[in-house]
């Protein structure tokens, strides 16, 4: 089961002190959306989730950085990109690591991510998940967001496009499930997208 989705920035050079980690976008699947229900101070709980999301997005902004520099690429080579230019995700830097129980969630985590630009796209997941098919829908899920949305094309801004990436979300993870797919299954995902988001 996936725990949850991001959009966050990463400062991809050396130096680039402009900015702080920003989360864009954050979807939380699984029985911690029904605790609300039920929780008393309901503020503090959402304070707390930001909290664990915006650690997560920390941790994968310095791991995405460690792997910059230990690739050995000068810093520039996948940031200077023509807005209509197609994007490999096959060269884009993407990892795995785990988070230990109590940092920040209660239970371990497996955490996946793929850097793009200065955007990077991070599943959640429970430590026992299948990370090949957990990877496979990451880069799934990525390649149509920025084919749909055009998320790195100028004057693109995820938190006005959080509607349409949730119609995304329903289609490649449904209530957090990872789906096994087959080339044909994610045609016919790409067309169900397309059509759902009126193009």
């Amino acid at each position: 089961m996936v725990h949850a989705f991001l959009i966050h920035t990463v400062r991809c050079r050396p130096g680039d002190e402009s900015g702080h980690c920003r989360v864009l976008y954050a979807r939380v699947f699984g029985p911690e959306e029904l605790d609300e229900a039920g929780c008393p101070d309901l503020e503090k709980e959402r304070l707390r989730r930001k909290e664990q999301i915006l650690a997560v997005a920390r941790q994968v902004e310095s791991v995405c950085r460690l792997c910059q520099q230990a690739s050995g690429k000068p810093h520039l080579d996948h940031l200077v990109q023509l807005p209509d230019e197609a994007v490999s995700l096959q060269e884009a830097p993407s990892g795995v690591f785990r988070l230990p129980a109590g940092d920040p969630f209660c239970e371990d985590k497996a955490t996946l991510w793929l850097a793009v630009q200065c955007l990077a796209f991070t599943l959640v997941c429970d430590p026992h998940e299948n990370l090949l098919l957990a990877e496979s829908t990451l880069r799934l899920l990525v390649k149509a967001l920025l084919e749909q949305l055009k998320l790195l094309s100028s004057g693109s801004d995820v938190l006005l496009k959080a509607d349409r990436t949730e119609l995304l979300l329903a289609r490649f993870l449904p209530l957090g499930q990872l789906l096994f797919l087959n080339d044909q299954f994610v045609l016919g995902l790409e067309r169900e997208a397309s059509a759902a988001l009126g193009k």
